[in-house]
């Protein structure tokens, strides 16, 4: 087996999985690391039946796992559930790789501005009476929080995967950059933003952006059937 597939990165899906399901029956990998916004109407493992008995399945949420409770419960409740790699560390195929969900929202932290919210309970303790409620709407559930993310810098792997991502690409962050030098990474998978792309970023650091529907391997070579190699 080709070294780079034993770990395969999948872009958004928006409900299509044949790529990723064509992808794992082709390359055989150990595991395979979904970077979000599913688009679920029904539970992550009806999608994903095919393959679940042929390779481990990691993932985390994106902006559109937010959108609506169905969206929300099919993934955050389903048998996969357990597989989410938001703030923490696995080890995956003999590499450690980190999780980052969700996406930067005004209403909490936007960077290079400050954060606006010290944490979630913050936030929810300084809503008026009246709207108060116990737990966070789905719409802010779906935020990096200041607090979180920070912690994260005390955690190393190899790999980081985000939704988000680097100042990489024209529409990225560099708090991202920040975090995985932190982390001590060497490679940062992201989606989100629908293209693909390779390049370099302070520390050495290899930023491989996936675009939607579309499958690259630990090199950052697209796997799916008829594409091309990412370039510098």
């Amino acid at each position: 087996m080709n070294p780079n597939h034993r770990i395969l990165f999948a872009g958004d899906p928006h409900g299509n999985f044949r790529p990723l399901i064509e992808a794992v029956r082709k390359c055989r990998p150990e595991a395979v690391v979904l970077l979000g916004d599913y688009d679920l109407e029904r539970p992550l493992e009806h999608y994903l039946a095919e393959i679940m008995g042929l390779t481990e399945i990691w993932w985390i949420a994106g902006n559109h796992d937010f959108q609506s409770p169905c969206k929300y419960h099919s993934l955050f409740n389903s048998s996969l559930a357990g597989y989410s790699l938001h703030l923490r560390v696995k080890e995956i195929a003999g590499l450690r790789i980190a999780g980052l969900g969700g996406i930067f929202l005004g209403r909490v932290w936007y960077p290079p501005a400050p954060p606006k919210w010290i944490n979630k309970c913050h936030f929810l303790n300084n809503q008026k009476t009246a709207q108060r409620y116990p737990e966070l709407s789905l719409k802010y559930r779906s935020a990096i929080w200041h607090d979180e993310f920070e912690a994260m810098k005390a955690l190393q792997a190899d790999i980081l995967v985000t939704h988000e991502a680097p100042s990489s690409h024209r529409f990225g962050f560099a708090a991202i950059g920040e975090l995985a030098s932190a982390m001590g990474v060497k490679h940062v998978f992201h989606g989100h933003l629908h293209e693909n792309y390779s390049a370099t970023i302070r520390r050495n650091i290899r930023v491989v952006g996936v675009a939607d529907q579309m499958v690259a391997d630990l090199a950052g070579n697209l796997v799916n059937a008829g594409a091309l190699a990412v370039s510098d």
